[in-house]
């Protein structure tokens, strides 16, 4: 492992990569700490501190930015609900969207422009929403002598820093290494680890005088997050191999085919995208609720589709599982592998090519992406549940979504690591 590391620094084109990732997260934590204008910010921390399980759970998303009210408050998350917006409505809902998506890389330019403006448009939004919600739940000194005008200014910031994310998320991904909003997610949760640390050990979670009772409870959560870890560079690692055997056939004077390869299906293709997506949506109204705290609809709400509550929990569990199948799919096209085997030659043994070899690959690929989806949902509600009975404070029983997310982005950015090394002709990490 030490030599790999060694040879990643003697690429030049791959430790510049690094170096700017490391640079843009710089960055990032810089943003999280630069407050917005005009808003109090002593009033808003002061009020924070009591704890409000919400801002706990989406202030790990936003890697503390929430909670500082920073120019990157809004986090991420727009873009990623402007993304699934994008995604959902190119299944066949706009003609338009649906051509894109089959048009290859000049598609996927102009989806990603549009998902940008999506992103502009819901940032505004919610920023409007925060500014106006924060001020009636945290009192007026928040925002002294509140006008329209002020209002205005602070969604601009807002908005301008969201817009600002999604922009280095782009910049990681093109000059950088990995996904770049993945990692910027992945380098939000990562920042606020230690904050959940200190709030478990302020906690009632760490009886006073039962020494015994806390070593118990800390090996106990060191435990599940170990095995949480195993479990997901497990199913992350797994792949079901399709044979596909191309038959031989001359053109010209050259012979080509007559190869024998395969279809490497992954049990969890979709990665961490659905839980993202799940918890981006399920936490959507409960957000909105929280605003309006007074109103019995809004009390029900964010009593009910909590991620710890029965309901919540539930719509979590199913919202995981869909968006599992949904991403798989879109990314994964049993159609589309099909015609392509059959327009090269290509068929799988034993199956003939055409709509037998889309019918065998749907069914192969549905019964996989149910085996990862029930093991994307059981390990992101597993920890919680197990949380809740261990009396663990409610603001840190998102880590096993957190978890989650950290281990898949980084096996993703490692795998990434691992192509250009091989490239090279250097040893990666997982070949021995």
């Amino acid at each position: 492992m030490f030599k790999t590391i060694k040879n990643i620094w003697h690429v030049q084109d791959l430790r510049n990569r690094i170096l700017f990732t490391l640079f843009i997260f710089l960055i990032y934590r810089i943003g999280s700490f630069v407050p917005v204008p005009g808003v109090n910010k002593d009033v808003f921390e002061a009020t924070n501190t009591a704890g409000s399980d919400l801002l706990g759970f989406l202030n790990t998303f936003s890697g503390g930015a929430l909670a500082n009210f920073s120019i990157f408050a809004l986090g991420i998350m727009p873009y990623i609900t402007a993304s699934i917006i994008v995604q959902l409505l190119s299944m066949d809902v706009i003609p338009k969207f649906a051509e894109w998506a089959k048009q290859g890389e000049h598609g996927k330019k102009k989806m990603a422009q549009v998902t940008r403006y999506g992103t502009v448009i819901l940032a505004v939004i919610q920023a409007f929403a925060t500014s106006v919600g924060f001020n009636r739940l945290y009192g007026t000194e928040m925002i002294p002598n509140a006008t329209f005008g002020d209002y205005l200014v602070i969604a601009i910031v807002l908005t301008a820093g969201t817009s600002f994310l999604m922009w280095l998320g782009e910049q990681i991904t093109e000059r950088g290494i990995g996904n770049g909003i993945s990692l910027i997610i992945f380098a939000g949760i990562v920042a606020t680890i230690p904050t959940h640390i200190t709030t478990i050990a302020q906690s009632e979670f760490i009886v006073e005088g039962a020494a015994f009772i806390n070593v118990v409870k800390s090996i106990a959560i060191l435990l599940v997050c170990v095995l949480i870890v195993i479990g997901v560079i497990y199913v992350q690692q797994a792949i079901r191999k399709i044979p596909v055997q191309y038959a031989k056939r001359v053109v010209g004077n050259k012979m080509y085919g007559g190869q024998n390869t395969h279809i490497p299906l992954k049990i969890n293709a979709a990665g961490v995208i659905p839980v993202i997506f799940a918890v981006s949506l399920l936490q959507f109204p409960v957000v909105i609720a929280s605003f309006w705290s007074t109103h019995t609809w809004a009390q029900w709400i964010s009593n009910n589709l909590s991620t710890d509550r029965p309901l919540g929990m539930v719509l979590y569990v199913v919202m995981i599982i869909g968006f599992t199948f949904f991403y798989t799919f879109v990314q994964m096209n049993p159609q589309q592998m099909a015609e392509n085997m059959k327009k090269n030659g290509g068929y799988i043994p034993g199956i003939r090519p055409g709509k037998t070899t889309e019918t065998y690959l749907t069914r192969v690929l549905t019964r996989l992406t149910m085996t990862g989806a029930i093991f994307l949902a059981a390990i992101s509600v597993l920890p919680m549940g197990l949380g809740a009975l261990a009396g663990l404070p409610r603001t840190v029983l998102i880590g096993g979504t957190s978890i989650l997310i950290v281990i898949g982005v980084a096996l993703d950015t490692m795998k990434t690591i691992e192509g250009q090394l091989i490239k090279r002709h250097y040893k990666g990490f997982i070949n021995k």
